[in-house]
């Protein structure tokens, strides 16, 4: 490389650093939310409790379908022509500055740790920093134990910014990098979110309790009126990724069934608590219980978790299971029979044609489980079931 072309390389980045300051600089509040699952919808959220509050908000969330929520509501869905790339911030950055919003929530994309520093430290420098949990999941390039993925979390700590986990989810290393930044760490305890809740409002089937007491205390720290808080629970838009229940008559008997996504839970750890809460709400008792699993090329890390959870027999409920994707026939090979289920490999994608595969192998009313990957098989059907079903709350 010449000494003129790196002159000015320097020049080019300094010049890139200024600008990105100067639009940071522009809006007074800045907030990130990070972790292994609902990323998404704790974005959601805290956007809600923003507006509620009179801010003007710009947002971007990355999960199941990327979009941009603008200050007056309006959704755009982020079209990528590549792989997704951290850069994509710096276009947050100059559309909140072009709106003049004055709160920008972000969730942040990074998986590997070096990039979480840039997207964080070195982009959206945010004062606030929500973690939602960590799981064992993207195993390949977090790490294969929960302390290790809680060491990737840290590269994103924000210097003199506060960080909210839930207290279940703290580790000691989030003290140190805290310390380490200056910062401050919040440790929010079960059940924080019901002193301010009537017995009336405690019940929010479309959010976990986890999520809600996190709103609760960044609404707290903010000094936002707890009214404000219940107000943007009930009128939050759920992200299109997030745990929802369908019912639709299926099959040529038409059978109800009820049709449940958890696509984006992604790992067994998180289905498996999602699956949980069902269980203590008798949502399932005395059903039909068949799991719906897509597996994905690019995440065969993800599929040795699932076939370690079921031969382990972490999902009693299912006597049938449909898989889909080109892991399928290996799955179903390492299957153990002490599982105690049957395995059926579906060989179209489409979604109503894998519907009419998975009502012939299953006889009466069901509870049909979608879970693995969102992407590919997974998103086509969650938009079929949304269309084609009738939304369902518990």
């Amino acid at each position: 490389m010449s000494g003129g072309l790196l002159v000015f390389l320097v020049l080019y980045f300094l010049w890139e650093r200024l600008l990105i300051k100067k639009k940071i600089k522009s809006i007074p509040l800045r907030i990130s939310v990070t972790g292994t699952r609902g990323k998404s919808s704790v974005a959601r959220l805290i956007t809600s409790l923003l507006k509620e509050a009179g801010f003007t908000v710009l947002a971007r969330t990355t999960g199941s379908k990327p979009v941009i929520t603008f200050p007056d509501g309006e959704e755009q869905e982020i079209l990528r022509k590549g792989s997704p790339s951290i850069l994509e911030g710096k276009r947050i950055l100059k559309l909140g500055a072009k709106l003049n919003v004055n709160a920008l929530v972000t969730e942040l994309m990074s998986i590997r740790p070096e990039c979480s520093f840039v997207e964080s430290g070195q982009m959206f420098y945010p004062h606030i920093m929500v973690i939602t949990n960590v799981r064992l999941d993207h195993l390949s390039q977090m790490g294969s134990t929960r302390q290790e993925i809680a060491c990737c979390f840290t590269s994103a700590f924000p210097e003199n910014g506060t960080v909210f986990v839930p207290q279940e989810e703290f580790f000691p290393v989030f003290q140190k990098a805290a310390d380490r930044m200056k910062a401050r760490v919040i440790q929010v305890r079960r059940n924080f979110h019901l002193k301010y809740m009537k017995q009336e409002d405690r019940m929010l089937p479309s959010e976990f309790e986890e999520n809600i007491r996190l709103v609760f205390a960044v609404a707290e720290f903010l000094n936002i009126d707890k009214d404000a808080v219940l107000r943007s629970l009930k009128r939050v838009k759920p992200d299109f990724g997030s745990f929802k229940i369908w019912t639709k008559d299926v099959g040529t008997q038409l059978q109800h069934w009820y049709l449940l996504s958890c696509f984006a839970a992604n790992d067994p750890d998180s289905t498996r608590r999602i699956l949980s809460r069902l269980v203590e709400r008798d949502f399932l008792k005395g059903k039909e219980v068949v799991g719906l699993l897509n597996l994905r090329r690019d995440r065969g890390d993800r599929t040795v978790q699932w076939l370690e959870s079921f031969n382990k027999n972490t999902f009693p409920e299912f006597r049938r299971i449909f898989l889909i994707g080109e892991h399928a026939h290996a799955f179903k090979k390492r299957l153990k029979r002490s599982a105690g289920m049957d395995a059926f490999i579906l060989k179209s994608r489409a979604p109503q044609r894998i519907m009419e595969e998975v009502s012939k192998e299953t006889k009466g009313e069901a509870v049909c489980v979608g879970m693995g990957n969102m992407g590919g098989a997974g998103r086509e059907l969650v938009e079929f079931w949304g269309n084609t079903g009738r939304s369902y709350d518990l």
